[in-house]
């Protein structure tokens, strides 16, 4: 790790000046959960640290208005154990308290979950090119394709990388339409968290919709009635302590036992957060079954380009998606 100068920052608008001052080679920090793992690794190598983790502005939580507004800075603890969240929207808590350990969970930000790079081995573990990584190193190659693959994604991917998308909490947030709130030297702006994350294509280097020197503020997610009908489903080689195989988050509105609207997003497969829009559609006016769910959730994986070790995330997703569509039908509303 090589040495970095450090500043803490009082205000959003302090920090973003204290980033213009130092330029492109500084990093926000709050929890510090990721950041640090990928600097020992010689994957981040900052010559600038801003520390946002005392901002107040940014550890609100407010359930009360039309959208579910939480504070980048909250603690993934926090949110998870919000007894409005685990009520409503049961499928953001478990997002929440899937992920990590309870002492990770502790320090870690909402916001800062939402940066969480990739745990492809080829990427944490190719310093000094051991390794080829085109998002270590940009043109270098994909140790990854041909390589070892059994984690990497099935949808997204390029000839440059297969790299998975990691978080669970993004997941969930892209099944419910949500908003990331940003702010930087050009001033406040949001961003729908579809459009946020982007796909490798020939630039897998750049993962994030992000300007330069942007913080994000706030999560704003809108309420919907689906909320008390669905669940974060993760599959995983440990029960805990461990990253997705696959994953769903699934909402369900349903009226005279048929499904009426569905969101679904699924992870552990995707080079980002994937929302699963013709399963969606397959699912309305379908009664909530397995075998139902089992049939639309096929769909999902329609355009999959899988490799040599991770073809069974296709039928693995697919089963995962429609488990979870029976869980959060079950849910009492």
């Amino acid at each position: 790790m090589r040495q970095f100068t450090y500043t803490r920052a009082r205000t959003t608008a302090e920090a973003v000046t204290a980033f213009g001052r130092a330029g492109r080679e500084a990093r926000y920090i709050a929890g510090g959960t990721s950041l640090y793992d990928l600097m020992k690794l010689g994957v981040e190598r900052p010559l600038h640290l801003i520390d946002i983790a005392d901002l107040d502005e940014m550890r609100h939580v407010d359930t009360a208005g039309e959208r579910l507004v939480f504070g980048a800075g909250a603690l993934m603890a926090d949110v998870a154990e919000n007894p409005v969240v685990r009520r409503d929207y049961p499928m953001l808590s478990e997002s929440l308290s899937k992920a990590a350990s309870q002492q990770l969970r502790n320090m870690a930000t909402v916001g800062g979950n939402l940066l969480q790079r990739t745990r492809c081995p080829y990427f944490r573990h190719g310093a000094g090119g051991i390794y080829p990584c085109n998002k270590r190193e940009p043109g270098s190659g994909c140790a990854a394709i041909g390589g070892l693959d059994r984690g990497q994604a099935v949808l997204g991917t390029s000839s440059a990388c297969t790299a998975v998308s990691p978080g669970d909490w993004p997941v969930a947030l892209t099944a419910l339409d949500a908003v990331v709130e940003l702010t930087g030297p050009a001033g406040p702006r949001s961003l729908p968290i579809a459009d946020f994350y982007l796909l490798p294509g020939s630039t897998p280097d750049r993962e994030f919709a992000m300007l330069p020197g942007e913080i994000i503020t706030g999560i704003a997610v809108p309420k919907t009635a689906a909320g008390r009908r669905s669940t974060y489903h993760k599959i995983r080689d440990r029960e805990s302590y461990a990253f997705a195989l696959t994953s769903a988050a699934v909402a369900l509105t349903i009226d005279g036992g048929r499904i009426r609207k569905a969101h679904v997003a699924i992870g552990g497969v995707g080079t980002r957060p994937w929302r699963a829009r013709q399963t969606e559609v397959l699912l309305e006016g379908r009664p909530p079954t397995r075998e139902a769910a089992l049939a639309a959730a096929h769909a999902a994986f329609a355009g999959a380009r899988p490799g040599k070790e991770n073809a069974f995330k296709l039928e693995l997703g697919a089963r995962t998606i429609a488990d979870a569509v029976v869980i959060a039908a079950e849910r009492k509303v």
